[in-house]
């Protein structure tokens, strides 16, 4: 589940300090051509948001957001931040870490299965 959440959330985790520099002129390139402004967050900035602060887009914000990345990249192993970031991702509506999502799901398919084989 790690490496599943490196590759689609930040690929260049395991060697950044926090911030994907190259993502973040990317984004803002793109949105100052007229494209629909995206995020570029890792996953150190994705847990001090999620696990510190509220959601929305404003400066104040960032700012903390910031801080707070610079502070974990400081004291928290990289393994550590990873741990933190599946256990508090969101990952549907109100399911959030690795171990809701898996009991959500899995139930889903049981229920669905259960389903099918009433059908039979």
């Amino acid at each position: 589940m790690a490496l599943a959440a490196i590759a689609a959330e930040d690929q260049l985790f395991p060697n950044h300090h926090g911030f994907d520099f190259g993502s973040l002129q990317q984004a803002m390139a793109e949105s100052r051509q007229g494209g629909e402004l995206r995020g570029a967050s890792t996953i150190s900035q994705q847990v001090s948001k999620n696990l510190y602060l509220w959601s929305g887009r404003n400066l104040v914000r960032k700012a903390l957001e910031a801080w707070f990345t610079v502070l974990l990249e400081v004291l928290w192993s990289k393994q550590r931040i990873l741990e933190i970031y599946l256990n508090i991702a969101q990952f549907g509506d109100r399911i959030f870490g690795v171990e809701a999502a898996s009991q959500w799901f899995l139930a889903s398919l049981l229920f669905s299965l259960q389903k099918q084989k009433q059908h039979y």
